[in-house]
């Protein structure tokens, strides 16, 4: 199991994501899509397709990517769907 507290940072890519993209798909979409380093160490990329029990997430190791993916077998990961702004 991952612990959280080992990440500087975590990003959760709201919307969907092809579930498909592998190690460089998942990087281009960082690059691209959000504007970020995927090679940037001690950050984690959350990203979910259309079915919400699937996830998949990219870290820059040093040395290279770590790919991780994970299948809920009973249940569903609650995440958003669009971008929310929040003022206090």
């Amino acid at each position: 199991m991952l612990q959280s507290s080992r990440f500087k940072r975590i990003y959760i890519a709201c919307g969907y994501t092809d579930l498909r993209y592998g190690i460089d798909g998942l990087a281009a979409t960082v690059r691209e899509r959000f504007n970020l380093n995927p090679f940037e160490t001690d950050i984690l990329f959350l990203f979910c397709g259309r079915r919400n029990d699937r996830i998949k997430a990219l870290v820059w190791e040093g040395d290279g990517f770590l790919l991780l993916y994970k299948r809920l077998e009973d249940g569903k990961f609650n995440l958003l769907r669009e971008v929310k702004e929040f003022f206090s």
